[in-house]
């Protein structure tokens, strides 16, 4: 019993250094970018339909506009990222991989060709839809219960995915959610027919 309190303390412990060390590089680079750089690291974003407009899929979840923006996905992060987090950390790095990579080069691809995409928000949406449809393709009763969870708490989410506004990237937040659903259908375990 005390070697598992042991082990879940460690797990948990572990899982809040991830995150807390992820949210201050995002912060150290805001930081950077306002008082040193005049905001021109955003010119690493994605710029659609740019050769060189790719190597925004690296760079563009560390960039943010404003405060107001980094600091709206700060908490989302941390909550979305745990919740992934929960069955297993390894899950956290792949979901955010996949969120990461489906929502740049989705972004890169129908995005406005004179815009530039920045923010960890794809990765965002990646977990909320990760989170989603984990109970879908899994079928277990807590991947159900955090899908339900999540549907209620973060579900008003789902608009973000639409075109409502000029300068919210709603091409990352789409297809984050898509790299998301992936990652879920992935991860899940396989069921044998029977």
């Amino acid at each position: 019993m005390k070697q598992n309190l042991q082990a879940i303390g460690g797990e948990l412990k572990n899982q809040v250094k991830i995150l807390a060390t992820l949210v201050s590089v995002f912060w150290i680079v805001f930081i950077l970018n306002e008082l040193i750089f005049s905001r021109r690291l955003n010119a690493f974003g994605i710029l659609p339909h740019s050769f060189i407009g790719l190597r925004g899929i690296l760079f563009a979840p560390f960039l943010h506009a404003n405060f107001y923006h980094i600091t709206a996905n700060t908490v989302p992060f941390i909550v979305l990222g745990w919740m992934v987090m929960l069955r297993n950390t390894k899950d956290f790095y792949f979901v955010s991989f996949m969120a990461a990579l489906v929502g740049g080069l989705g972004t890169w691809l129908v995005g406005r060709a004179d815009s530039v995409h920045i923010g960890v928000s794809s990765v965002i949406f990646g977990y909320f839809g990760y989170l989603l449809f984990r109970g879908y393709f899994e079928r277990s009763f807590v991947a159900i219960a955090i899908s339900i969870t999540i549907a209620i708490t973060y579900g008003g989410l789902i608009w973000g995915v639409l075109p409502t506004n000029a300068y919210i990237s709603w091409e990352g937040h789409l297809f984050g959610f898509i790299g998301g659903i992936i990652a879920a259908k992935l991860l899940s375990p396989s069921k044998v027919a029977q």
